[in-house]
């Protein structure tokens, strides 16, 4: 059974859905990598080993996030965070490293864990990104509470969700378990169709989604 009406709202196909004059993009961002980091942050030598293995520092303040070339680092609670990449190439050994980053992190009392395949992520961008996520999304998402880099571990509806804000444009990537990944897409389309809309194809996560669409902006969010 599709969850796709008629008029197309819902499709992943990349084109214009809804009414008005669609200053609003929503897409799915392709996560090569989505790594759990576990460890003491108090201990020099975890935030070392971190730091070599991954070339990316780990944000230590509630609901931060950091960036290298590579990764963006999220912060999930005192002693967790997630690590993102948006292709193989850009994970500092590749993909295929992960067993000896974690036997390197194991052996200093830390752990890593590999969600890659348990995550999708939708980044919406334009003056309504903030209203449609609003929508379904208890989080203050105002600019002076939620500004650029902030991440906070929320729910979109029914579903738990990682919600961050990549830069000061209003631009806003949604992270949810695979399995409600279409429910969430579909609930997204629905809100949205009221502003029209512009799905684009698949981009790389690389924790800077305004920089990827060449869309006009106006208005406040």
């Amino acid at each position: 059974v599709s969850d796709t009406a008629a008029d197309g709202i819902g499709s992943a196909i990349p084109g214009r859905y809804g009414a008005g004059s669609a200053h609003l993009v929503l897409a799915e961002t392709t996560i090569a990598a989505a790594w759990n980091v576990q460890g003491e942050p108090t201990r020099p030598l975890f935030i070392e080993e971190v730091q070599r293995l991954f070339d990316v520092s780990l944000p230590t303040a509630p609901n931060t996030t950091m960036r290298s070339d590579a990764l963006t680092a999220f912060w999930l609670g005192p002693r967790s965070w997630l690590l993102v990449a948006g292709g193989p190439s850009s994970v500092p050994g590749g993909l295929s490293d992960f067993a000896a980053k974690r036997d390197s992190l194991n052996a200093i009392g830390a752990a890593l864990f590999d969600l890659s395949a348990s995550r999708v992520a939708y980044t919406l961008t334009g003056t309504h990104a903030a209203a449609v996520l609003a929508s379904g999304c208890p989080l203050d998402l105002h600019p002076r509470v939620f500004p650029a880099g902030a991440c906070a571990q929320s729910v979109f509806g029914h579903v738990n969700a990682l919600v961050y804000k990549s830069d000061g444009t209003p631009s806003f990537t949604v992270m949810v378990a695979r399995s409600f990944a279409r429910d969430v897409w579909r609930a997204l389309c629905v809100t949205a169709a009221q502003y029209g809309y512009d799905v684009a194809s698949h981009t790389p996560f690389h924790g800077r989604e305004r920089d990827r669409f060449d869309l006009p902006v106006s208005g406040s969010q």
